[in-house]
């Protein structure tokens, strides 16, 4: 169903930003290293009015990345500001590739509008579908969800 009121579904759905990022460390030293500052900054953010909730990720060999959720995209640009957001970008690039040789950054916002079902659906707990699909910019209207002479199920 969609809905603008996300009161009910979990952290990420109530969050306007988010960042996904990752680091690409030297080897397997940078990441001893790494968790020295890790565990602070990771204290830091959650402490932080506007912080929602995140999730590491890591490829194969020494990429490690972040996903974070935000209340919104000054709380995610206060959380890079603090001291050990900044130590910890400080370490990784001030050294040339002594210990990451590559990183990368994205920043979305969330729109208003989403969709949810069910138990975190705040208007009145329905879990249905919704009848036609998002249009797509090169659409007036979406098609319907139901594909002619089907019905729901899996």
């Amino acid at each position: 169903m969609r809905t603008t009121d996300f009161s009910k579904a979990p952290p990420q759905a109530r969050s306007g930003a988010m960042f996904i990022g990752a680091t690409k460390y030297s080897g397997p030293l940078s990441l001893i290293r790494l968790g020295r500052t890790w565990s602070k900054l990771v204290r830091d953010m959650k402490r932080m009015d506007g912080y929602r909730w995140h999730k590491v990720w890591w490829e194969f060999p020494f990429t490690l990345g972040t996903i974070a959720f935000f209340e919104d995209t000054d709380a995610l640009m206060k959380f890079a500001r603090t001291r050990h957001h900044r130590d910890l970008m400080c370490w990784v690039t001030d050294n040339g590739t002594k210990y990451a040789s590559g990183g990368w950054i994205r920043i979305f916002t969330a729109e208003p509008g989403g969709y949810s079902n069910g138990v975190w659906r705040a208007e009145d707990g329905t879990m249905a579908h919704i009848e036609d699909f998002t249009a797509l910019s090169s659409e007036q209207a979406g098609p319907s969800v139901h594909r002619a002479g089907r019905s729901g199920g899996a």
